[in-house]
């Protein structure tokens, strides 16, 4: 009897034991899948970031959807501009960015417009959201380091707008007691008036309107600033003109994301041509030929030096 009872407890162990191993059967199952899936997961992380990796062509895009989507000024008389009317935005660089589109992608492309700001025009690049910038964005070694230029086709320069009837038209005519220039903060003219014109005062404004309202209010005697902006200013204003005195080039490059090269050579090649067929030099004409001391020739110069 003894003999039984003991055989029945150990029969009764062991089926004891095989049920707990049926119930971690289950957990382990589960543990076993559990380790897949994490598997599985970072194996297409780890795809999806070769893939990431690997540059999208701007060009190519632009070729398949037949245009190219531009990053421009909304406020910028003369560059881009929007009217208030048609709400759209017009300007040099709008017809430029239209006529370089037309002469990659042919009569029927489209150029496509988004309004961006100093602030926002790179990091749209970087983002894909932006096939190319034209936007008065000048070219420097900087700039160089995160994006890439095309050739220049602005030659912009610093110089300076005054009253029609004011004596002063050149650098050395700053340099006096009580002369006052006006400047928009941000911007280097500050530094190079202490350089150049060192007994002349500077007032800078936060805005192009505020400074040119307080320019003909006869708050400062002169206002310094790139040439082409200038020109936007003073182009409904006849009492006021440029002068020939610059205190430093700025060439004007379309912007492109590095690496785009084949995007940059196309807008390169498509800017050759306009400028061979008299496009380019139209349209320069029409946006600034009628602007009062403004330099056609200067303008389309391509003679510069990148600082």
């Amino acid at each position: 009897i003894r003999y039984d009872s003991k055989m029945k407890n150990m029969k009764n162990m062991k089926n004891m034991k095989n049920m707990k191993n049926m119930k971690r059967q289950p957990q382990t199952i589960k543990r076993i899948i559990q380790a897949l899936a994490c598997s599985l997961l970072l194996l297409l992380a780890t795809s999806l970031t070769a893939c990431s990796s690997k540059q999208e062509s701007s060009y190519a895009r632009a070729k398949q959807s037949k245009q190219i989507t531009w990053g421009v000024r909304p406020d910028t008389k003369l560059f881009g501009l929007t009217n208030i009317k048609t709400g759209k935005i017009e300007g040099f660089e709008i017809d430029l960015a239209t006529a370089i589109t037309k002469q990659i992608l042919g009569p029927k492309s489209k150029a496509v417009f988004r309004p961006i700001t100093e602030k926002t025009r790179i990091t749209l690049l970087h983002n894909g959201s932006l096939d190319a910038v034209i936007s008065t964005m000048t070219i420097t070694k900087e700039r160089m380091k995160v994006i890439d230029f095309s050739d220049v086709y602005f030659n912009a320069n610093e110089s300076m707008i005054v009253k029609k009837s004011s004596k002063i038209r050149s650098i050395a005519d700053l340099n006096k007691k009580g002369v006052v220039v006006i400047a928009i903060k941000g911007t280097d003219v500050a530094n190079q008036v202490a350089k150049l014109a060192s007994k002349a005062s500077v007032k800078q404004f936060d805005d192009y309107g505020s400074a040119f309202n307080a320019l003909k209010a006869g708050q400062g005697d002169v206002m310094i600033d790139d040439n082409g902006i200038l020109a936007g200013l003073i182009a409904d204003t006849p009492e006021f003109t440029l002068t020939k005195a610059s205190l430093a080039e700025e060439p004007y490059g379309i912007g492109v994301e590095k690496g785009q090269t084949e995007m940059r050579q196309a807008i390169n090649q498509a800017l050759k041509q306009l400028r061979a067929n008299g496009k380019y030099d139209q349209l320069v004409k029409k946006w600034f030929g009628k602007v009062s001391g403004f330099d056609v020739k200067h303008a389309e110069s391509q003679k510069v030096k990148i600082q």
